[in-house]
């Protein structure tokens, strides 16, 4: 699906079901879009199916669950393997994501979370042993997350 493949009515689901896809139903959504249940359950699985939702997750308070560390760590991997070595990363435990940089000589960001630095120093060493240079490390003490803005008709000029 091309970007110009998506409307206003799909940018409207997007921007609900990121609000919270778990309270958001396929109706309260019609009712928002001004359009049927039907089109909307039949327009979110063309999204999911043509890989635009690409899942449904829990948004964790990794501090109140136990975890109260955040790690980035700014990595340099070499650029033929930094997207191969991305699911390797993803299964160093403690890790919760990856993202690859376009810019810059860092360009791999992984965030991992912890108890305390016991937790968060294996995940540095193995990112070493995989032949990553941890070029900076950064204690996050809160992330939070909103809609794309642009998803939302409210917006909209």
């Amino acid at each position: 699906m091309a970007e110009e493949d998506i409307d206003d009515v799909d940018r409207a689901i997007l921007y609900a079901l990121q609000e919270d896809a778990r309270n958001m139903s396929s109706g309260d959504i019609a009712e928002r879009t001004g359009t049927s249940d039907s089109t909307v359950r039949k327009r979110i699985q063309r999204l999911e199916s043509d890989g635009i939702i690409k899942g449904y997750s829990a948004s964790v308070d990794y501090g109140k669950s136990g975890y109260p560390l955040r790690m980035l760590l700014y990595c340099t991997a070499s650029i033929p393997e930094r997207g191969e070595i991305v699911p390797d990363i993803l299964d160093i435990d403690g890790v919760i994501s990856v993202q690859e940089l376009v810019t810059g000589e860092q360009n791999l960001l992984v965030t991992a979370v912890g108890e305390s630095d016991s937790d968060i120093t294996p995940v540095a060493q193995e990112l070493l042993d995989m032949g990553l240079t941890v070029a900076d490390e950064v204690l996050v003490r809160t992330h939070e997350t909103t809609p794309f803005g642009k998803f939302d008709s409210k917006n909209d000029d």
